[in-house]
C-alpha cells in the first residue's frame, strides 16, 4: 500500500510558480497582464491558480474567484456574476467597472474550467484577452485546450503571440516529481518505483492521487489500479462527477470501453454493450467531446484519455452491467483467438458463472503472465483452484495447477501462502507421475529454502535425487534437473556446498547439452559453485561459457531462470570481473520488472552493493544494500536484511568521518544479529564485514573474536573459500594490534598461501598488505614499503579504488623512513586524491592524521625524552625488537617496554612505524 501522498505544495512547478510571482510584483509597478494556465485534466491548473491568489493575498491585493461548471446557464454573464455577484453590471459598463477597480489600486480576477463557461462570459473574457484592461490588473483563466472555444483559443493565441498574455502550459511532472510528492524514502528502489508510478499516472498530480488511494502495485498494472476500490472511488470524486453528467448510451459506452480496456474499437464496444454500432458511434461522439475518450491516428480505434480514467469507470459500473459486459467480452477475444492473458482478465469476473470456458482462460493467461505479472498469475491460479472441484484421491492436472500458482506465489514474494500450498501437494505423491513429484519436492525445497529452512529444504531435495536412477539416464527425468538447482542452492547457504558439487557436477554432465532453461540453471549452478568453493581451474572456462549462454538469451526467456544472472552475476564478483557483473546484474533486475521474484532481486541488489562498495561508488552502495534490507524485510528474508545492513555498514565506513563510527558498528552489530545462528553463507558474510568494522573500531579483541567463531577457528576452515584470504588477513592484523605477533605471523601466512591458490591479484593485495603491516611492526620498512607497493598497484588495476587508497595511507610511514619524507607525502597525496572520486571520507581524514604526524616529527620534540628512552626509542625504530634491545643494554624486556610505553606517550605516536618517522627527522 502506498504511503498517504502530501501535496503541502506544489512539486514540479517551481518555474510556473516564479512566473506567477513575477506577475504579482509587477501589479505594484503599476502594470498588469492576462495569465493562460492550460493543460489536460487534472494536471494541476486549479492548484496554481490557488497559488496566485494567495500571492496576491499576501501582497493585500484584492482577488475575485469563480468556477465555471458544466450544464445550462440561466443568467447571461454567470461566470462573472459567480466572482462579482449579482449585480454584476452588463452591456458596455463592464469594461469600466474593470477599468475602475484597476485605478482603485488594482486586483487580479480569476477564472477556472473556462472551457465551461457560457457564451457571454466567453465573448467577455476574449474582448478582455484582445483589450487588456489597463493599470494594475491581472486576470488568469485556466482551461482544457481540447473543449475550449474557438473564440477564446484565438483570443488567447493572438495575446501570447504579442506579448500581452503570460502563457503557462501545464505538461507531466517530472519523474522525480513522483518520489517528492509520496515523500518516498530516498534509494534505488523508491526511485525506481517512482518512474513506474509515474510512467502509470503521466505524470498527472491528479491520477498520481487516485492511484496512490487505490493502492498500487507495478505488479498488477495496467490490468488494475490498486486492490482499494474505495478508495480509489473516493479519490477520483471529480472524474466521477463528469462521468455522472453522461447520457445514458454514453455512460453505457464508456463502461463497456472500461470492460475492455485501452485501445478499443467501436465495433467491439457496441457488442459488449449491447447498443448496437449506430448508437455508440453516437455516444462516442459525445464522449469524444467532452474528451473522455480520444480517437487514436490510425486503425479507427479509441482510447480513454488516461488509463486512470478507464479503471475509474470500470469500477463504478454495477454487477448487473459488469458480468454479461466481460462475459460477452470474454466470448468476443475467443473467438478472435485473442492472448490468453487479454482473455483472463475477463474470464476472472465470469468464474462463477462461465464454467470450464472462464477456467481454461484463467490458466492460460497465467502461464503466459507468471514471468512478468507473477501476482496476477497467482491471483488467476487461485481462483481455478478455488472454482475446480477436489476429487477423493491426488489428480496430477490439479497437482500441475498447484505447483505452478506455488510459483506464482514464490515469485510475487508471498512466501508463506506458497509454503501452505506446496505441503498441500506433498500429502499424497504416491497417485502422482515421477516428473510432477520431482517438481512438488524442488518447489517445496525453493520455498523452504527462501524462507531460511535450509535444513528441511537440503532434506525434501536429497530425498528426490535419491530416487532418480543410477547411473543417470540421457535424457534426464523431467524437473531433475531443477530439483538439482535448488539442492545446490540451498548448500550455497549452508555453506555446504563441498557436499553437494559431486552429485551438482553429476547432474550436470549428463544434462549438458540439452536444450531448456532447466538445464541453463544447472550449468550455471556448476560454474558459481566451483567459483564459490575458489575451484579455478573449471570455475573460470565454466563462467565464462555460462556468461556467453545467458548473454544469448532474450529477456523472455532469461525471465525465466532468473536466478540464472544473479548466479553469473556473483561468480564475476568472486572472479573480479567487476564489469561483467555489473552488466548481469543490472540486467537481471530490468528483467524482473515490477514485483516479480523479489527474493532473487535481492540478490541481484546485494550483489550490486558490494560491487559499488568494491568499485568505490560508495554513496550508491549504501542505496543498494538499504533498498535489499527493504525488500528483504518486506518478504521476511531476514538473513538476507541482516547481511544488507552489514554491507551498508561497510559502505558507511569508508564514505563517513570516523565519529561516526559507533553508529556504523551499531548498525553492523544489529545486522549480524539479524542473521541465523550457525556456520551458513549469511552468517559467515556478515561476520566478515563486522570483523572489519570492528578492526577499525580500534576493536581488534572483537575482530578476531567474531572471524575464529564464524571461520571454525585458526585458519578459518569453514569461511567461504572466496573471502579466505581477505579475511585471514583481517586477522591478522587483529592479532597484530592485540600483541599477539604469533598468531598475526600465523593468519598472514595463511592469507598467502590463500590467496596464492586463488590467483587473483585482488586476494594477493590482501595479502601482501598484511605481511607489509607486520614488516612495518617490526621497523623493517624496506620490505614493507616493497609490499605495500605491489598491494597498491594490484588493487589500481583490479579497480578497487578505496582499497588502492588505503594500502597508500596504510604505507606511508614505510615511505618516509625508507624513501624519504618526499615520498611518504606523495603517497598520502595520491591516496587523498583517489579517496576524492569514491567519497572515502575516512580514507582522507586518516591521510591526513598521518601527514600531520609525519610532518610534527622535529628534533626538538626528541628533547622530552631521558637520555635511556632516547637510546631504546632509536634501537627500536631501527627494528629491534624488545628482548634484543633487553640484551644489548642489560635490561630486562619488561624495562624495555615500560620505557617505549613512555616513549609513545611523550611523542604521541601509537607504533613503532611512527616513532621511526620521528626519529627519520632528526639530524644524525
Amino acid at each position: 500500500m502506498l504511503p498517504a501522498p502530501s501535496f503541502e505544495h506544489l512539486v514540479g512547478r517551481d518555474s510556473e510558480i516564479a512566473r506567477l510571482q513575477d506577475a504579482v510584483e509587477s501589479l505594484a509597478t503599476g502594470r498588469g497582464t492576462v495569465v493562460e494556465i492550460a493543460g489536460d485534466s487534472g494536471i494541476g491548473k486549479t492548484s496554481l491558480l490557488g497559488v496566485l491568489a494567495a500571492l496576491a493575498g499576501r501582497s493585500g491585493i484584492r482577488v475575485l474567484r469563480a468556477h465555471a461548471v458544466r450544464g445550462p446557464r440561466r443568467l447571461p454573464y454567470q461566470l462573472f456574476r459567480d466572482a462579482w455577484g449579482e449585480d454584476f453590471p452588463a452591456g458596455d459598463a463592464i469594461r469600466g467597472l474593470f477599468a475602475h477597480w484597476a485605478a482603485q489600486g488594482g486586483g487580479v480576477l480569476i477564472l477556472d474550467g473556462l472551457q465551461w463557461c457560457d457564451e457571454d462570459s466567453a465573448d467577455l473574457v476574449a474582448l478582455l484577452i484582445r483589450a487588456p484592461v489597463p493599470g494594475p490588473f491581472v486576470l488568469a483563466v485556466a482551461h482544457r485546450p481540447r473543449q475550449t472555444r474557438p473564440l477564446l483559443l484565438e483570443a488567447l493565441d493572438h495575446g501570447a503571440q504579442t506579448g500581452t498574455v503570460l502563457r503557462l502550459e501545464l505538461g507531466p511532472l517530472p519523474p522525480g516529481a513522483v518520489a517528492a510528492v509520496l515523500a518516498l524514502d530516498p534509494g534505488a528502489g523508491a526511485r525506481r518505483y517512482a518512474e513506474r508510478l509515474h510512467e502509470a499516472c503521466g505524470g498527472n498530480p491528479r491520477n498520481l492521487r487516485i492511484l496512490a488511494a487505490a493502492g498500487w502495485e507495478p505488479d498488477s498494472w495496467p490490468d488494475r489500479a490498486g486492490t482499494d476500490r474505495d478508495a480509489l472511488l473516493r479519490a477520483a470524486a471529480t472524474l466521477t462527477a463528469e462521468l455522472d453528467e453522461l447520457t445514458p448510451d454514453a455512460a453505457a459506452t464508456i463502461g463497456a470501453a472500461a470492460v475492455l480496456g485501452d485501445p478499443f474499437r467501436p465495433e467491439d464496444v457496441a457488442v459488449v454493450s449491447g447498443l448496437g454500432l449506430d448508437r455508440t458511434l453516437d455516444a462516442l461522439a459525445e464522449l469524444t467531446r467532452g474528451d473522455l475518450v480520444r480517437p487514436l491516428a490510425s486503425g479507427g480505434r479509441f482510447a480513454f484519455r488516461h488509463r486512470v480514467l478507464g479503471h475509474v469507470a470500470h469500477e463504478r459500473c454495477v454487477p448487473s452491467f459488469l458480468l454479461p459486459a466481460h462475459r460477452r467480452a470474454l466470448a468476443l477475444l475467443s473467438a478472435r483467438g485473442a492472448p490468453a492473458a487479454a482473455r483472463a482478465r475477463h474470464a476472472e469476473y465470469v468464474v462463477g458463472t462461465d464454467g470450464a470456458a472462464a477456467l481454461q482462460a484463467l490458466a492460460d493467461g497465467a502461464a503466459e503472465v507468471i514471468g512478468v505479472q507473477p501476482a496476477t498469475a497467482a491471483r488467476w491460479l487461485l481462483l481455478v483452484l478455488d472454482a475446480s472441484p477436489r476429487g477423493d484421491r491426488p489428480d496430477p492436472d490439479r497437482a500441475t495447477l498447484m505447483l505452478s500458482c506455488c510459483q506464482a506465489l514464490i515469485a510475487a514474494g508471498l512466501l508463506d501462502e506458497a509454503r501452505a500450498l506446496a505441503h498441500d501437494v506433498l500429502c499424497d505423491l504416491s497417485y502422482l507421475p515421477a516428473d510432477l513429484r520431482l517438481a512438488a519436492h524442488a518447489v517445496c525445497a525453493d520455498v523452504e529454502r527462501l524462507m531460511g529452512r535450509y535444513e528441511e529444504a537440503e532434506a525434501m531435495a536429497h530425498a528426490a535425487l535419491g530416487e532418480l536412477p543410477r547411473p543417470l539416464p540421457s535424457p534426464l527425468p523431467v524437473g531433475a534437473a531443477e530439483l538439482t538447482v535448488k539442492y545446490g542452492l540451498v548448500h550455497i547457504l549452508r555453506n555446504t556446498y563441498g557436499q553437494a558439487r559431486p552429485l551438482v557436477r553429476e547432474v550436470a554432465a549428463a544434462a549438458d547439452g540439452r536444450a531448456g532453461p532447466a538445464q541453463l540453471g544447472l550449468l550455471v549452478l556448476a560454474a558459481f559453485g566451483d567459483a564459490y568453493l575458489a575451484e579455478m581451474a573449471t570455475a573460470v572456462p565454466e563462467v565464462t561459457a555460462c556468461a556467453r549462454l545467458v548473454d544469448g538469451l532474450p529477456d523472455a526467456m532469461a525471465a525465466r531462470i532468473p536466478e540464472a544472472l544473479a548466479m553469473v552475476g556473483c561468480a564475476e564478483i568472486y572472479l573480479q570481473r567487476f564489469g561483467d557483473a555489473y552488466r548481469h546484474l543490472r540486467r537481471g533486475l530490468k528483467i524482473m520488472n515490477g514485483g516479480a521474484q523479489r527474493h532473487i532481486a535481492i540478490h541481484h541488489l546485494l550483489g550490486l552493493a558490494v560491487l559499488d562498495q568494491w568499485t568505490g561508488r560508495l554513496d550508491r552502495a549504501v542505496e543498494q544494500a538499504l533498498e535489499a534490507e527493504r525488500a528483504a524485510r518486506a518478504i521476511g528474508a531476514d538473513d538476507a536484511e541482516g547481511f544488507a545492513m552489514t554491507i551498508r555498514a561497510t559502505a558507511l565506513l569508508w564514505a563517513r568521518s570516523r565519529r561516526d563510527t559507533a553508529e556504523i558498528v551499531a548498525l553492523a552489530e544489529a545486522g549480524y544479529r539479524g542473521t541465523s545462528p550457525g556456520q551458513g553463507w549469511w552468517g559467515g558474510a556478515a561476520a566478515g564485514n563486522l570483523a572489519l568494522i570492528r578492526l577499525m573500531n580500534r576493536d581488534p579483541r572483537g575482530s578476531a573474536q567474531i572471524l575464529l567463531e564464524a571461520g571454525g577457528g585458526t585458519g578459518l576452515p569453514l569461511a567461504q573459500a572466496q573471502c579466505r584470504p581477505e579475511l585471514l588477513a583481517v586477522l591478522a592484523m587483529a592479532a597484530l594490534q592485540c600483541g599477539d605477533r604469533p598468531a598475526a605471523d600465523r593468519s598472514a601466512a595463511d592469507a598467502e598461501e590463500a590467496a596464492a591458490n586463488a590467483g587473483l591479484p585482488g586476494q594477493r593485495a590482501s595479502a601482501w598488505r598484511a605481511r607489509a603491516m607486520l614488516h612495518q611492526a617490526d621497523g623493517d620498512h624496506d620490505a614493507a614499503v616493497k609490499l605495500f607497493e605491489d598491494a597498491a598497484d594490484a588493487f589500481r588495476r583490479t579497480g578497487t579504488p578505496v582499497q588502492h587508497a588505503w594500502t597508500l595511507v596504510c604505507g606511508a610511514r614505510s615511505a618516509a623512513v625508507a624513501l624519504g619524507q618526499k615520498a611518504g607525502l606523495s603517497w598520502l597525496d595520491s591516496a587523498v586524491a583517489g579517496s576524492r572520486g569514491c567519497g572515502a571520507i575516512r580514507v582522507r581524514e586518516e591521510a591526513a592524521r598521518v601527514r600531520a604526524e609525519l610532518a610534527s616529527a622535529t628534533p626538538a620534540a626528541l628533547g622530552v625524552l631521558t637520555e635511556r628512552e632516547r637510546e631504546i626509542a632509536e634501537l627500536a625504530a631501527a627494528g629491534r625488537r624488545s628482548r634484543e634491545i633487553a640484551d644489548q643494554l642489560f635490561l630486562s624486556p619488561r624495562t624495555v617496554e615500560a620505557h617505549l610505553a613512555r616513549v609513545y606517550r611523550k611523542l604521541e605516536v601509537s607504533s613503532r612505524a611512527a616513532l621511526a618517522a620521528v626519529l627519520l627527522r632528526v639530524p644524525r
